[in-house]
């Protein structure tokens, strides 16, 4: 699957579960990680875990590689790397302390 496919793969599974304030980073041009982030936010712990939780299902279920799942343990933020897209899941005070977006869309001084 393309990375753009991907992406668009990544956002359909995070809105199946109602993810709030979905963002989608375009950081190919600044790391070679990945070709895109998205970052969205759960309403508590228990549904950052399953909307994070439901993207690993669904891609184990279209046969996609999963590079590795962090955080489901605190599930304060949930990160999903499927390698050309990495999803952020996070509750709203972590999300707000961290600044992902604004880290990622700064041009460098």
């Amino acid at each position: 699957m393309e990375s753009a496919e991907l992406k668009l793969f990544v956002i359909d599974k995070v809105e199946d579960l109602k993810a709030k304030d979905v963002v989608v980073l375009d950081i190919s041009e600044r790391s070679n990680i990945a070709d895109f982030m998205v970052v969205c936010s759960g309403t508590s712990k228990t549904h950052v875990k399953a909307i994070a939780e439901n993207l690993v299902v669904e891609a184990k279920r279209a046969n996609l590689h999963i590079n590795g799942v962090e955080g489901r343990e605190s599930s304060e933020w949930v990160l999903v790397d499927l390698g050309d897209v990495i999803l952020h899941v996070m509750q709203d005070k972590t999300r707000d302390f961290y600044e992902l977006e604004k880290l990622w869309t700064e041009k460098p001084a």
